[in-house]
Order: structure tokens, then sequence, then C-alpha cells
């Protein structure tokens, strides 16, 4: 990437001049260590961009309770930030523990999350804005997420691509991945792009503040909680020693697209598949990392017999006749069963309840279309999605149709569908079209 495109990354023109200082000085010499970064952290047009930042994301509060709402409403946002800009100048700062909370897994088991209090996710934001470009110069270009101006699209483009010579894909999963990042061995990858120990102290008291958990705090002595606005660079930087093996002494064996803790690695031949697996194990066991081996799967792509989930999308190639009889086979990209289940759940929830009835049909589909935008943008990427899409469009409408007559008292639960169609068919968002 170059330093125009992420000095774009961040709003403000300081800031701006900052990122792309950092990153060429960075790009530019790949062994040099950065001596001077803590008092950029606290220099108040960082702080006051990271505060901007955590703020447009809203979330709930931490361990503390204090929420974006009661700082700028009742607090104060100048008095708040400047206790934040003198407790890191006088080196007063501690973080808080974080709180942990679960979200549902597709597997039925819980992820883990640890929500840190809404200062420290400032000062989090402020930290990873100084020292993200200068990790941002040493990582390649097989990793793709949490990182500027790179998305889960531009990953898929890379499979779409490989997949025109590729035919086995090693699809990795890591065991807990987050929860068991070496931290000694994370704090030794810090240090060979960052000498200020103030910084390194600041990320250390973050790794070591614990997690509160029904009252109680414990102290993992492995991890970076998930959830923290910097353990996804952290996490990109301690993986990122494995890109660094794998482009410099394997790429031979297939290409490698990463993101985050999910990654794949597309092989033109068994052989090169089988190698990588054995590759893959060693490098796992040097990051002291786990390969869940229920959930990682060796796929054969050729023709349309299988495929693979990554990202959300199920990857697989679907046939292309041709006049003469000929049948060639193309990589797409389909939301995955589970995708549309949760997708189907979150249109039900949104329109169940009996408090909605009282609302005007147009009025509904307004609040629906935000919902239905956001999973059209992510999922329509390719021509062969659109018969998924389609069958959620259909969902939609059958539960219009039903709002429609329960407002109406209509005992047909299923009529007067073409009413229905006819009344949103120009407000309503479209994923299949």
């Amino acid at each position: 990437m170059n330093a125009r495109k992420m000095a774009n990354y961040t709003n403000n023109d300081k800031a701006q001049e900052l990122w792309k200082t950092l990153y060429l000085c960075a790009k530019e010499s790949p062994t040099r260590r950065f001596h001077a970064l803590y008092d950029k952290i606290y220099r108040p047009d960082i702080l006051w961009e990271a505060w901007q930042r955590v703020k447009r994301k809203k979330g709930s509060g931490g361990v503390d309770g204090q929420t974006i709402e009661q700082i700028v409403l009742d607090y104060g946002e100048r008095k708040f930030m400047n206790e934040i800009f003198l407790e890191l100048k006088e080196k007063r700062y501690n973080p808080s523990p974080v709180l942990r909370t679960y979200i549902p897994k597709e597997d039925g088991k819980q992820r883990p999350l640890g929500i840190p209090t809404i200062k420290d996710r400032v000062v989090q934001t402020a930290t990873k804005m100084v020292i993200e470009p200068i990790f941002e110069a040493d990582f390649h270009e097989c990793s793709f997420g949490f990182r500027p101006k790179r998305n889960a699209h531009k990953a898929m483009a890379k499979i779409r691509k490989a997949s025109k010579s590729c035919f086995w894909v090693v699809d990795v999963d890591i065991q807990g991945y987050f929860d068991n990042i070496n931290q000694a061995k994370l704090m030794k990858l810090l240090e060979q792009r960052i000498s200020d120990r103030r910084v390194l102290k600041l990320i250390r008291k973050w790794l070591e503040a614990g997690i509160m958990e029904e009252g109680n705090i414990r102290n993992p002595l492995t991890g970076t909680p998930q959830g923290g606005v910097i353990s996804p660079l952290l996490a990109n930087i301690y993986l990122n020693v494995m890109d660094k093996l794998w482009q410099e002494r394997f790429g031979e064996l297939g290409e490698l697209i990463r993101y985050a803790d999910d990654f794949v690695i597309m092989c033109k031949t068994k052989k090169q598949a089988m190698e990588t697996i054995r590759v893959i194990q060693a490098i796992m066991g040097k990051l002291d990392l786990t390969i869940n081996r229920d959930k990682s799967r060796l796929v054969n792509i050729w023709n349309d017999t299988d495929g693979f989930d990554f990202l959300g999308f199920h990857n697989r190639k679907f046939p292309i006749r041709r006049k003469g009889g000929n049948t060639f086979y193309v990589m797409n990209h389909i939301p995955k069963r589970n995708a549309m289940k949760k997708m189907r759940a979150k249109i039900k929830a949104y329109m169940e309840p009996r408090s909605k009835l009282y609302m005007d049909i147009h009025e509904l589909v307004k609040g629906l279309n935000r919902k239905l935008q956001g999973f059209k943008n992510y999922y329509q990427i390719s021509p062969q999605g659109k018969k998924w899409l389609n069958r959620i469009d259909w969902y939609v409408l059958e539960r219009l149709v039903l709002f429609y007559n329960k407002k109406k008292n209509n005992r047909k639960k299923h009529g007067n569908f073409k009413d229905v169609r006819k009344e949103v068919e120009h407000v309503l968002v479209k994923l299949a079209s």
C-alpha cells in the first residue's frame, strides 16, 4: 500500500501526516526501531481523532459502566479528553480489566469478547494510530483482515484468481487463537520495531489488565482479549511471522489468503497440499498455537462436488456450459447456509413484535432496508450468489404479507400477496437485483 492511501485512512490532517511519515520511515528501513512514539499518543490532535472514532463506533461501556452518551451529555467531552491527556503525559494511566461477554457461534458454542472501558478504547485507538503504520509497512499482501483499505471482498478476489490454477484448498482453523497468543513472544515481535519502553509498557498493561467475569477478575497468562481496539493489530503482528515465513520459504507450495486468524492456502496439486499441512503444523508449533483438526479441511475444488466456507461465504466452482457441449467450472461465492439462517432470523425478529403492527408498512420497510442493504453489500459479489439472495427476497415478501394481513385483521395469512408486492415494489431493497 502506498503512503498516500495510508494517510487517507485518518480524517485529521496532522494525524494523516504522522501516518504518512511513520509509514515511509518504516518502509524505507525494515530494521529500524522507533524510539520516540509515546508523546505522539497523547498529542491532542491524535487523542481527539481517537475519541471521534470511538464515538462513531458507539458500543457499550466497560467495567466502570461509563457510556459514550454519558460522556457527551453529562460528563463533557473536553473534560474527559483532558483527563486522558494528563494521565498519559504524567504516566498515571492504568487500564481497567475488560468486561467479559459472550456472543453465540455457529457451532452452538459461545465466542468470548472483552469490552474495554471507553477511556481504554480511546487510548488504544490513539496507540493503534501511532504504531499501525510502522507494522503496516512490514505486513504482506496475503493478509486482508483489519488493515487499511483491505477487506473480505479483496480476499475473495484473490481466491477467485488463484482458483483458476489451484485445485486443492487447505482450510485451516486455529484453536482459540486470540486466547492463546503467547504474550512474551508477541512483546518480542513488538520490540523488533519499537524501542520506546513507554509504549511497550502501555501495551503490556493491556495484556495484563485482566478479565472481569461475574464480578471476579482473572489474569490469563496468554492471549489478547477479542473486542479490544488494538487486539486485531496485535493479532496481525503475531501471525505476520507465518506470512513472512510462507512468502519467503514456502510460497511455491500455494497461495496463502489470510483474514485475521482465518486462512486458506490454495495449491495446484494434492502433493503440495499435503506438504502445506506439514509446514503449517510446524509454524503453528513455533507460535505455540494449535490447529483445530475438527474444523480444518483439505478440499478438492476441481469441479462442483465440494467447496469450503470462508468469511461467511461458501466458495465453490459452478459449471458453465458453452455451445458445443463443453463445460468448465468457475469459482463463485454464495452466502453460507448459516448466514442465510441468521438473516432470516434477523428479519423475523425485526418484523414479528406486535408493537410493529402500529407502524405504516413503508415505515417498517425503511427500518428493514437498513438490514437488507448491509447483507446485500457484503454478499452480492458473484453472479451465482443471486440465486441465494433471491430466496431472502421471497422470505421478506412472505413476512411483509403476514404483517399486512395481521394489520388488516385478515384471516387469510398469505392472502393479498400481489397487493403487498405492489405496495413495496419501489421502496424495498431487493437483494438479488
